[in-house]
């Protein structure tokens, strides 16, 4: 099969012929990808070895596809589904991966193969998708799901007056799920412009552009100082300016995947008494969550699609990605690649 396969870090992705996978594990399915999102998490692993990814592994974690191949226990899923995957590898024998808590499993790790024109994968990662749900909307699950956790967890009261924190396709998630949970007035703010028409569609009250005054800005926009905050980026001081940013006894979720280490104010967080709340992953319910709103008719999130590529066009398109871009989500279609 073909696949862009991963070089180590610093090194270009390279196209190659690589063997197909089977089902050869009694709970594998394999899964001819659909379409598979290009995630910013990607472009960290390439660029740090913090992540200790190897050579010769097929990136590509944000993905959908039909199933081609079951091992012999599989029941739930059966050859000619679309499914949507959860790429959190983990035992599924334990409670959590029993209740759908991937992340929580001991064993689990981040997987990939979405890269490729096949990946191999297990029962309990998939989620069936409804036939209402379009293939390149179930490769948006995984981000929109992410996006969905983050707004649970910082446990939002209706009509709470909201800050997000960057405008890629988790703070665009983060903003969806927020209007959809009656958040108040929603600001977003970015380090420019370029997708304030997307924040606008996906459920912001108004963008904030960068200023020397941002705290006050987002203060006159929302009504007040944001009683949550959402950091959706993943860069050093961000944090702090969360902190700066929220109202006292207020929440900061932080759903940027920032890989170097970092500090804040420790007198003015306490000060505030504000609650600090990490998120990174999401369960099964939050990726049937996010087809069931897809499938219910809401058209929002496809628009943060705005290229689709194929898998021979993927090394140029990846690096392209590390740089400033117009760019939100490129999509590789590994059906016609």
């Amino acid at each position: 099969m073909k696949a862009a396969v991963f070089q180590g870090v610093n090194k270009p992705l390279v196209v190659e012929d690589i063997p197909a996978p089977e089902a050869e594990g009694t709970k594998d399915v394999v899964i001819r990808v659909g379409r598979c999102g290009i995630c910013g998490s990607d472009l960290h692993i390439s660029e740090d070895p913090i992540f200790g990814v190897p050579a010769g592994v097929v990136l590509g974690h944000e993905y959908s596809g039909e199933v081609v191949g079951v091992g012999k226990e599989v029941k739930e899923i059966k050859v000619g589904d679309r499914v949507s995957v959860n790429p959190l590898t983990s035992c599924g024998e334990c409670t959590a991966c029993r209740i759908g808590d991937l992340a929580m499993c001991t064993s689990m790790m981040v997987g990939g193969g979405g890269y490729g024109q096949y990946s191999l994968v297990k029962e309990h990662q998939c989620v069936r998708m409804p036939e209402g749900v379009s293939i390149e909307d179930g490769a948006l699950v995984e981000p929109m799901a992410v996006g969905l956790r983050a707004v649970y967890l910082a446990q939002m009261p209706p009509g709470a007056r909201v800050l997000v924190v960057g405008a890629g396709p988790i703070g665009l998630a983060v903003t969806f799920w927020a209007r959809r949970f009656g958040a108040g007035k929603i600001a977003v703010t970015a380090s420019s412009t370029r997708r304030e028409d997307l924040a606008m569609d996906m459920g912001a009250s108004t963008f904030v552009a960068p200023s020397e005054t941002p705290v006050e800005d987002v203060n006159t926009a929302l009504g007040g100082p944001p009683e949550i905050v959402f950091e959706c980026v993943g860069k050093t001081g961000l944090i702090q300016r969360c902190i700066e940013h929220v109202a006292p006894r207020g929440t900061v979720v932080v759903a940027g995947l920032c890989t170097h280490p970092d500090t804040f104010n420790p007198f003015l967080f306490v000060s505030k008494e504000c609650r600090m709340q990490p998120t990174a992953f999401y369960t099964t319910r939050d990726f049937q969550t996010t087809l069931d709103v897809l499938e219910a008719g809401d058209t929002s999130p496809h628009g943060m699609i705005t290229d689709t590529i194929s898998i021979d066009d993927t090394p140029e398109a990846f690096e392209a990605l590390k740089q400033r871009t117009t760019q939100c989500k490129v999509l590789i279609d590994s059906w016609n690649s």
